[in-house]
């Protein structure tokens, strides 16, 4: 029985996985508003009854697919910035790392472009500052904990530093040259994180 049951959980967590797979690339290549749910599922190779199981309409399965995007975002940052020991140099980095995804609609699409419209603008939010915020915030409170940057109150630093790395994103995401626009974004944005050192 309890082999069965371990093969179900299986095999749930099997299906649940190729459809936020298969509907992360269609979302990506198309946007969500030109993505159906019958193309989702044939290309996942599941019945529409496996799709209605493990989400309640196409927004609960683009909400999975947004959450999934902002974890691996948050991995590939930290990646980027792993044995980086100065704090302000990790936090230029970490930016930098965010602006190289921004030139690719595979970063963009979803977290930038989409989400804030599929899901309104309380609930993107609040996904934005769970996996940005909280990012930004440890290391801001490091970076000032070791006398690298000024004393300042964190929570609105974050906030404010987070909105001027969205803003860059959108710039970078939506330009006709993602690459140009990055290399011009990326020097004010270091300038401005340079500008709190201690």
């Amino acid at each position: 029985m309890r082999a069965e049951r371990r093969a179900n959980v299986e095999r749930s967590a099997t299906t649940r996985g190729a459809l936020i797979s298969v509907a992360r690339e269609l979302f990506t290549e198309k946007g969500y508003v030109d993505v159906g749910t019958e193309e989702i599922v044939r290309q996942a190779r599941v019945t529409r009854g496996a799709l209605y199981h493990h989400f309640s309409d196409k927004r609960d399965l683009f909400r999975a697919v947004h959450e999934q995007v902002e974890e691996d975002m948050v991995g590939a940052i930290s990646e980027a910035v792993a044995g980086i020991e100065d704090p302000v140099e990790l936090l230029i980095a970490a930016t930098r790392r965010f602006l190289d995804l921004c030139t690719d609609p595979n970063w963009t699409r979803i977290p930038l472009i989409d989400a804030p419209s599929v899901l309104g603008w309380t609930e993107w939010r609040a996904a934005d500052m769970r996996y940005g915020l909280g990012l930004a915030t440890v290391t801001l409170t490091a970076a000032m904990d070791s006398g690298a940057l000024r004393k300042a109150p964190v929570r609105p630093l974050a906030h404010l530093l987070l909105a001027a790395m969205g803003e860059a994103g959108l710039m970078i995401a939506q330009a006709d040259d993602p690459e140009a626009e990055r290399a011009e974004v990326e020097p004010t944005l270091v300038e401005l994180i340079q500008g709190l050192r201690a």
